[in-house]
Order: C-alpha cells, then sequence, then structure tokens
C-alpha cells in the first residue's frame, strides 16, 4: 500500500527530498503523496525514507491503497523504466 500525510504535518521540507520516486508533493496545505508513484521505497531501501527522517511521524501507510510487496516492485520497475525512456 501506498504511504500517506496526515493533517499533523508541520511542512518541514524534510520528506520531499527523500522520496526517490518524487511522489511527495506540496498540496494545497501540507505536503501530500502521490499514490500511483509511492512504492514504499522498495526496489530502493529497506524502508520508507519519508517516515523515517518525518519529525512528527505523520506518514501511515494508506489503507485505500493497498498493495502488495510484489505488486510495489511492479511499480518501481515501470517508474524506473520510464525515467530511462
Amino acid at each position: 500500500m501506498a504511504l500517506m500525510i496526515t493533517d499533523d504535518c508541520i511542512n518541514c521540507d524534510v520528506c520531499e527530498p527523500e522520496c526517490p520516486n518524487e511522489a511527495i508533493y506540496m498540496g494545497a496545505e501540507i505536503y501530500e503523496i502521490d499514490a500511483s508513484k509511492c512504492t514504499e521505497c522498495v526496489g530502493h531501501f529497506d524502508e520508507p525514507q519519508c517516515q523515517q527522517v518525518c519529525p512528527v511521524s505523520c506518514i501511515p501507510f494508506d489503507p485505500a491503497w493497498r498493495e502488495s510487496p510484489e505488486q510495489l516492485l511492479f511499480k518501481y520497475t515501470q517508474l524506473t523504466a520510464a525515467k530511462t525512456a
């Protein structure tokens, strides 16, 4: 499943540059995550980097966007192929 940023976000700007898929962006009021680009860092790191750096722990897994590890790896493969094309 993808990650999401809750209303507890303090807009500290530390998560956005950590995302290897560029899935994090500034929304209307707080940072948001594009679920179609979020692989939970599968293919890049062992753990989601945004969760690791978030000082207020406001980046939980999004229950509305459930994906298996295999689906996340497939998404990673597609995203990295698109970058090199």
